[in-house]
């Protein structure tokens, strides 16, 4: 049966078993004691004796009567012999009600000991991958018990803040993409299957889904770069963050030189941090195609790298249009894209550069930051722990440039 493999029914056994072992070894040592202590022996040697009656005048009369008789002493034995059967028949009655007894007392503690498993059982039953929200907020004593609750509760907060996340994701990606695909067959059934369409509307056709497929190609390069972070596959090493500036300006160098900007450099010494180097060129990267594309013609980039205390910064400065404070919070969402989501050419971005910068410092234990202002540019930071940062201190909340 179900209830005989169960913890509550092993408990219960263990408990009686226990409390049964330690009445049965009280009883044995006292029954042993008072063994050793009063030597219990039969009655073996017996008389007869013949009663008579005394005179008033000192003389005895024989009755006619004769009892058995012993010794004094053979009789205390018999009495102490006697004594012990008793209380061994006593003490054996007492142990099989005490038994009977443990078990339901056994039964009833481990069910108030467990009472708390139930909850958490039952709750865990109750929640499913699709609602999440649910927790199991057990109350009482600050015990083991509690501690595991709680940690089951953090741990579905992180799970539903996760699930929400990654539908979140598939939500907005769903509909990215559709608008570059409705684009495409647009244009495949009014021109490029069309035996009417004219060479015009074909290159026009053509053109139009170009760009929708580039379009789709940087989004899905964009998904791919967010979740590849999200795997534990990379591996962190020491991090050169002024080499990793220079380099991701380097990338971009040609860029700047088609557009006529001015790329600057004011990149710090001995700027240590542990990282992927991969990912952390991909962030800065993606700073710098930003303020390119932002920035006006003959306008300067800088790149700047530093240290403020036990934290490094990695800096990109840009003289563009810059971002309404009413929308600075929501620049590191994912799809977001501003009054200035397009580029220079007219193509909408992906909205998700900004958001894998932010997923790649995190991931880094770093904090990425923004401050600009309408009409005088925009300046990005992101703050890296140093290898030797000994403090708990947060990273500084203004500018560093």
């Amino acid at each position: 049966m179900k209830i005989f493999r169960s913890i509550r029914f092993r408990l219960t056994v263990l408990y009686s078993t226990l409390l049964f072992a330690l009445a049965g070894a009280g009883l044995g040592v006292a029954y042993v004691a008072v063994d050793r202590a009063v030597d219990p022996k039969p009655l073996t040697k017996r008389y007869e004796a013949q009663l008579v009656k005394l005179k008033s005048d000192g003389r005895t009369v024989p009755t006619g009567t004769t009892i058995e008789v012993a010794e004094v002493q053979q009789i205390e034995d018999e009495v102490n012999l006697r004594l012990l059967e008793t209380l061994r028949e006593y003490s054996l009655g007492a142990l099989g009600g005490l038994f009977l007894a443990s078990l339901g007392i056994g039964w009833v503690l481990s069910g108030r000991a467990l009472r708390p498993v139930s909850a958490i059982a039952r709750t865990a039953r109750e929640i499913q991958a699709t609602d999440l929200s649910r927790r199991i907020q057990l109350t009482g004593s600050r015990d083991e018990l509690r501690d595991l609750a709680d940690t089951i509760d953090s741990m579905l907060d992180r799970l539903d803040h996760a699930f929400r996340a990654q539908r979140q994701l598939i939500d907005d990606a769903s509909h990215e993409l559709r608008s570059p695909l409705a684009i495409i067959r647009a244009h495949l059934d009014a021109s490029l299957t069309s035996p009417d369409a004219s060479d015009e509307e074909r290159a026009q056709a053509v053109a139009s889904v170009d760009r929708a497929t580039t379009r789709m190609s940087r989004l899905i390069e964009d998904l791919l770069a967010t979740a590849r972070r999200d795997t534990d596959t990379l591996t962190d090493t020491d991090v050169d963050l002024g080499a990793v500036a220079r380099e991701a300006g380097e990338d971009v160098a040609p860029l700047t030189a088609a557009r006529g900007l001015r790329l600057r450099y004011a990149l710090g010494a001995d700027l240590t941090c542990i990282g992927d180097p991969d990912a952390l060129r991909r962030a800065a990267g993606n700073l710098l195609s930003n303020a390119v594309r932002l920035s006006p013609p003959g306008g300067l980039i800088t790149v700047a790298t530093g240290r403020a205390g036990g934290w490094l910064w990695l800096a990109v400065a840009d003289e563009g249009p810059g971002i309404a404070e009413a929308d600075q919070p929501r620049v590191f969402d994912r799809f977001w894209r501003g009054e200035t989501g397009r580029d220079s050419s007219g193509t909408r971005r992906t909205g998700l550069g900004l958001a894998i910068v932010r997923q790649i410092v995190e991931s880094h234990g770093g904090h990425a930051a923004i401050f600009s202002r309408l009409g005088a540019g925009t300046t990005f930071v992101l703050w890296l722990p140093a290898t030797d940062r000994t403090d708990d201190d947060p990273p500084p909340t203004t500018s560093p440039l």
